[in-house]
């Protein structure tokens, strides 16, 4: 599965304004380690595709987003609900640490009854 791409002027309405948990990928083409992790978010996006919402950021080309949620290492992982950014990950870590942070999130929306439209 390819993981989309967020621009700037589509961040608001893709991951602000989405129904659903968005994990967002923070990366640029000529980073190593967002290469290595690529497979992870992807494999991620797949396996959660009736959960949450996966898209990526290019820093490079869209300065402005990454400026604003203090992007300072890649690859970083973020975790957004309901428009807030609940969890950050920064680093090619295993895809164990991801779906730890991500699942953390899911059990509280699904412990809380939280119900996305």
């Amino acid at each position: 599965m390819s993981v989309p791409q967020v621009i700037d002027s589509t961040f608001h309405k893709e991951v602000i304004k989405s129904k659903c948990p968005v994990l967002v990928d923070f990366w640029a083409p000529w980073c190593g380690p967002c290469r290595m992790i690529a497979p992870v978010v992807e494999q991620i996006a797949d396996d959660y595709k009736n959960i949450i919402k996966v898209v990526k950021v290019n820093t490079d080309q869209n300065p402005t987003t990454a400026t604003e949620y203090g992007i300072r290492s890649i690859p970083t992982i973020m975790i957004f609900i309901n428009g807030q950014k609940v969890d950050t990950v920064i680093g090619a870590v295993p895809k164990s640490t991801l779906l730890n942070a991500l699942q953390k999130h899911l059990n509280k929306i699904k412990n809380n009854n939280i119900e996305y439209n």
